[in-house]
């Protein structure tokens, strides 16, 4: 595969597959779906949401295969809410959530056109070259059936590329000596992670764990007094893309150049409707 085609890849990635996927765990769907089963808590509901492929695990596991989020917050919700509902439970009400939010935000001229299932195509062809090792969250999901619904097939194909990619992520944050906190306050330096308010609210670390992460990479002359990412920075951050590319290849070069640019194009044509329907929340990225 071409620098190009790797380029390419990431675009498909960041523009038709993450967002697509990532939409339900900011919907009032899975929310409503998962309070239905006891989860009034959102963090709960987005932990058994995304967790319940992994079955009935505890608190290691998931803060292992999440890495970002605090374990103190993740043992506040989990053994215990297997208790509440089944991992079997979850998923039903997670592909419900899907159903419905992916109805709502596209439509029923989108959900039945034959754009849609073209993509689910394309995208689940990509997973063919995706394998287990060391990707505990993709091979978890990657044990489910496939929806028989284009709609459904392609929202788990990008579920299966995001977690793909996202595991190898955790390996490149690894290697550069990145912890769950670091990693994200110099995600958030870029202007490209969460907000501070968002990572509060959903990653269980308090502002004192996000100062001392920021006063850690300013030991290391990765940030600057102001917050910002020094020159040593940006080129820690690229370098950090650049092993996550290279773990994250495989699926791309399977699928061929004509099939990533193809795939881009219907996956970020749906996306932008998605967006326009306010899938996320408005303050959901930036610097502060």
């Amino acid at each position: 595969m071409t620098t190009t085609s790797t380029g390419a890849a990431r675009r498909c990635h960041h523009a038709a597959i993450n967002p697509f996927h990532s939409t339900l765990y900011f919907s009032p769907e899975l929310a409503e779906e998962l309070a239905s089963l006891g989860f009034e808590d959102r963090n709960a509901a987005y932990l058994v949401g995304r967790a319940a492929p992994l079955g009935a695990v505890g608190p290691g596991a998931v803060a292992a295969a999440f890495y970002s989020f605090s374990h103190e917050m993740i043992a506040r919700h989990l053994p215990a809410a297997w208790s509440v509902a089944s991992p079997e439970d979850v998923l039903a009400a997670r592909l419900r959530a899907a159903d419905a939010l992916l109805r709502r935000l596209l439509g029923p001229e989108v959900i039945a056109s034959a754009e849609l299932a073209e993509a689910a195509e394309l995208a689940l062809r990509a997973t063919e070259a995706c394998r287990p090792h060391s990707r505990a969250l993709y091979a978890a999901n990657a044990d489910l059936p496939v929806p028989h619904e284009p709609h459904l097939a392609y929202w788990h194909a990008t579920t299966l590329l995001r977690e793909y990619r996202g595991d190898g992520h955790l390996a490149a944050l690894l290697t550069l000596g990145l912890d769950p906190v670091e990693a994200l306050v110099s995600h958030r330096a870029t202007g490209k992670g969460m907000s501070t308010r968002w990572l509060l609210l959903t990653r269980g670390w308090s502002e004192a764990d996000l100062d001392a992460a920021a006063e850690r990479l300013r030991g290391r002359g990765l940030l600057d007094a102001g917050g910002e990412l020094t020159e040593d920075g940006v080129r820690m951050r690229a370098e950090l893309e650049e092993i996550t590319d290279r773990l994250d290849l495989a699926p791309y070069a399977h699928l061929g150049e004509a099939g990533v640019v193809r795939l881009t194009e219907l996956g970020q044509g749906f996306v932008m409707t998605m967006f326009a329907a306010g899938a996320f929340p408005k303050d959901l990225l930036g610097k502060s």
